[in-house]
C-alpha cells in the first residue's frame, strides 16, 4: 500500500510539471514583453520551482529509474490538457501511444518483489 501512495504522490508531482507546460502555452499567446507575458511567465517559473522541489523529495524515496519511467506520464497528462483545455484534436495514434506509455509504467511499477532495502529484485 505504501508503494501505491508513493506512486500517487509522484503522479501529483508530474501533474504539476505538466501544468507548467499548459502555462507555457498561455505565455506563448501573450504579446511579447507585455504585463500578461510576465505574469504568466512568472507563474510558469513558480510551477517549475515547486515541481523541482517536490521532484527532489520524490527521488529520495524511490529508485531513479522508476521515477523517470513514471515521468513519461507527462505525455498522457499533456494530452488531456491539450484536449480539455485547448480543444486540440486527439488522434487514435495519440491514444495508442498514451496507452503504451501507461502500460510500460505499470510494468515498471509492478516489478519484482520488494527486498528490505526498498529495491526490487
Amino acid at each position: 500500500m505504501k508503494k501505491i501512495s508513493t506512486i500517487a504522490k509522484l503522479q501529483l508531482v508530474i501533474i504539476i510539471y505538466s501544468i507548467s507546460s499548459v502555462i507555457a502555452k498561455v505565455v506563448s499567446k501573450q504579446p511579447f514583453f507585455s504585463l500578461k507575458f510576465f505574469i504568466w511567465g512568472g507563474l510558469e517559473l513558480l510551477f517549475l520551482a515547486v515541481y523541482a522541489i517536490f521532484w527532489q523529495q520524490m527521488i529520495k524515496k524511490i529508485e531513479l529509474s522508476q521515477a523517470y519511467a513514471n515521468r513519461a506520464m507527462v505525455l498522457v497528462w499533456s494530452l488531456l490538457w491539450a484536449f480539455f483545455g485547448f480543444q486540440e484534436p486527439v488522434s487514435i495514434q495519440n491514444i495508442i501511444g498514451a496507452l503504451l506509455v501507461m502500460a510500460g509504467i505499470v510494468v515498471i511499477n509492478c516489478g519484482g518483489p520488494e527486498v528490505p532495502d526498498g529495491h526490487s529484485v
